[in-house]
């Protein structure tokens, strides 16, 4: 069964936000995320990085850069 996204109002950048968290839960991985979206692995990447998505992976990516 597919569930419904409802959003709060017409943000846009807040939709998108919603989109993409949602679709990561969903999915577990980046991949999988990207592919719900319809969109490359790399631009889920990005959307990340430019959300400030808290992601497992984009914390560890964030922790080997802040110990250099």
């Amino acid at each position: 069964m597919q569930q419904q996204l409802v959003l709060e109002d017409f943000n846009l950048g807040a939709a998108e936000r919603r989109l993409c968290t949602t679709a990561l839960e969903r999915a577990g991985n980046i991949v999988g995320a990207a592919k719900l979206l319809g969109i490359t692995r790399h631009a889920m990447k990005r959307r990340i990085i430019k959300l400030g998505i808290d992601w497992p992976r984009a914390r560890l990516v964030g922790s080997t850069s802040a110990s250099s």
